[in-house]
């Protein structure tokens, strides 16, 4: 009978202990199970910010160039080759070769770490007529009429060229009879890419494109 008694008092205690355990957790809200939780991949890329890997298998033949692209409704600067020599080509040149890498669709890295651009791919550029301000560029659409994005990627992207705008001055036109105007690429350009004011002559105070103060 005495072990009898011993062996039902273990098996109660054990009982016991598992009725507690069970209690405890269903206190703390935890559902016990015995099937594991996939919870996911873990995300691949930080928005906005490129691997060290990535960099270096893009192409390095040509020459080096930054253009801005669009990122988290800001302006971001990614690395490009384009296939001319800035010190050699013509300004028109150069600023095609710029529009074109705009005008591309990010590579499948940076569209999956938020990069995008707003520029329309039909978009073309030519030279100054003989009554234009000096450095004038002319855009195959009117620089009002882009999206405000579109217009803040190419003026930031031109500004980052010596050729293009030596003091940081990008004057732009379209193909009417419009006069052109001066923009310049601000810190309130980058970051709030999508508010544009109503641009200035190039005579008078350059435009700033943001709600700033711009100049």
């Amino acid at each position: 009978m005495r072990g009898s008694n011993r062996r039902w008092r273990r098996s109660a205690v054990a009982l016991a202990g598992a009725v507690t355990v069970a209690v405890l957790a269903a206190g703390c809200g935890i559902r016990t199970t015995s099937v594991p939780v996939d919870a996911g991949a873990a995300p691949s890329q930080v928005p906005c910010s490129m691997s060290a890997k990535d960099v270096t298998t893009q192409t390095l033949q040509g020459v080096p160039v930054q253009i801005y692209l669009v990122c988290s409704s800001q302006l971001v600067t990614v690395d490009r080759t384009v296939q001319l020599d800035e010190a050699k080509s013509d300004r028109v040149r150069i600023a095609q070769a710029l529009l074109d890498e705009l005008e591309q669709k990010p590579p499948a890295d940076e569209r999956q770490a938020g990069f995008s651009t707003t520029v329309p791919a039909t978009l073309q550029v030519s030279a100054a007529r003989g009554d234009d301000p000096r450095g004038t560029l002319r855009l195959s659409e009117q620089p009002e009429d882009l999206p405000a994005e579109a217009l803040a990627q190419i003026v930031c992207t031109y500004a980052e060229s010596k050729t293009l705008a030596p003091d940081g001055r990008v004057v732009l036109g379209g193909p009417g009879s419009y006069p052109p105007h001066g923009y310049l690429c601000t810190t309130e350009t980058k970051t709030r890419p999508k508010t544009v004011p109503t641009p200035g002559s190039v005579t008078g105070t350059v435009t700033g494109m943001g709600t700033g103060t711009g100049a």
